[in-house]
C-alpha cells in the first residue's frame, strides 16, 4: 500500500513539472498583461485583483485583505488550491475554470505565454520550491 501511495505521489509530482517547464524571465514579460490589475514582488499590494506572492500553494480566494467574488471564496473552500496545473486551467480560461469569477480577463491564448507566466510566479512562490524537490527516501 505504500508504494502505491509513493507511486501516486510521484505522478502527481511528475504532472505538475510537466508544467513547470516555462521559462521565468519571459513570463515576466507575459506578466505585464496582468500587472492592470495584479502586483507580485517586494512591496506587492492589492489591485483590483489580489497580490500575487506565494501564489503556488495558496487556496483559492484567501489572499489577506482581498475582496474575493463569491465564486472564487467557494472554490478554495471546495478544494482550489493554486498549483501549476491549476494555473495552467485557469489563465487559460479564467471564467470557464471558476465560474463566476471577477476576473474579467478572458485568458491567455498561447501555451508558451501561460508556461512561462506560471514559472515567473513561481519565482514568488517558495511552496513551487518545495513541490518540485524531490520526496524524501
Amino acid at each position: 500500500m505504500k508504494v502505491l501511495a509513493l507511486g501516486l505521489a510521484m505522478s502527481v509530482l511528475a504532472a505538475g513539472a510537466a508544467y513547470a517547464e516555462g521559462d521565468a524571465a519571459a513570463g515576466a514579460n507575459v506578466f505585464k498583461k496582468c500587472a492592470s490589475c495584479h502586483a507580485v514582488g517586494e512591496g506587492a499590494k492589492n489591485k483590483v485583483g489580489p497580490e500575487l506572492n506565494e501564489l503556488i500553494g495558496r487556496t483559492a480566494g484567501t489572499a489577506p485583505e482581498f475582496k474575493y467574488s463569491q465564486a472564487m471564496i467557494d472554490a478554495g473552500a471546495g478544494g482550489l488550491v493554486w498549483t501549476a496545473e491549476t494555473l495552467h486551467q485557469f489563465l487559460s480560461k479564467p471564467r470557464d475554470f471558476v465560474k463566476g469569477t471577477k476576473m474579467t480577463f478572458p485568458g491567455l491564448k498561447e501555451q508558451a505565454d501561460i508556461d512561462n507566466v506560471v514559472a515567473y510566479l513561481a519565482t514568488f512562490s517558495p511552496a513551487a520550491d518545495a513541490a518540485a524537490a524531490p520526496a524524501a527516501q
